[in-house]
């Protein structure tokens, strides 16, 4: 089997609510595009941002397990990885056919990542991989860590860029239509902190509701979504259409 990578924003629809989806996000054939793929009776795996806080991860695994089921998309397990468990083992992570990056807080997931040694586990895995917001941003090459919490775009020691999974050599930024506006620090969240980070650089950014996809290396941007490099926006792809990236 091939490696079909989907790196999204939001699978289950916008996070401010503002337009309401029951299970998977059906928006710019992301279903559609998974039913390609997707195995009959898959074992399933979700792997967590924040490994210490079990609860939280029971609930957000078991969430996306009905999600897809109501899409029609049938599974034989969904397991979770996190702070409980006992094998991280590259054998572990082959058996499974569909693997979730779950969201979160960008450098804790990171430093799981790392913990685990998923990077060089994951280089070889054929089958279904799919991004969640930070599990998305962390499957770049080089990550973009986007200041998210308070004080973090003032830390002198906080690193903006961080070694990822290498799924991809795009950086993704998601929920562009939540957080564009936001304030960190201060600062403008986008206008004063990304843009500014962009020289040299090139960020996918993404509202919730479309998503990148990697099939084999193809790799193809899916709804509205914009670039920023060198201090600039632009638009590159409108909602209900796809071109190559």
């Amino acid at each position: 089997m091939s490696r079909v990578v989907f790196l999204t924003s939001s699978p289950s629809g916008p996070l401010d609510g503002s337009r309401m989806v029951d299970g998977l996000d059906h928006m710019n054939q992301f279903v559609e595009n998974l039913h390609r793929y997707w195995p009959e009776n898959a074992r399933c795996l979700m792997i967590t941002a924040a490994p210490d806080e079990a609860e939280r991860n029971d609930e957000m695994t078991a969430f996306f397990g009905n999600a897809v089921k109501r899409a029609d998309l049938t599974w034989s397990v969904f397991e979770l990885w996190d702070r409980r468990t006992l094998d991280f083992s590259k054998e572990a992570l082959h058996s499974y056919d569909v693997i979730f990056l779950g969201g979160g807080h960008v450098p804790t997931q990171n430093r799981f990542f790392e913990e685990i040694g998923l990077r060089e586990k994951i280089q070889d895995f054929e089958g279904i991989i799919i991004g969640i917001s930070a599990g998305t941003m962390n499957s770049a090459d080089e990550v973009y860590a986007q200041p998210e919490l308070p004080g973090e775009s003032e830390n002198p020691e906080y690193k903006r860029f961080i070694r990822g999974l290498g799924l991809t050599k795009t950086m993704i930024l998601p929920h562009y239509q939540m957080v564009k506006d936001n304030e960190l620090d201060g600062k403008r969240l986008y206008e004063d902190i990304t843009y500014g980070d962009s020289f040299g650089k090139r960020f996918l950014v993404l509202p919730d509701g479309s998503y990148f996809l990697n099939v084999n290396g193809k790799e193809s941007v899916w709804g509205e979504a914009w670039e920023i490099s060198n201090g600039k926006r632009h638009n590159i792809c409108e909602n209900e259409q796809s071109r190559e990236y």
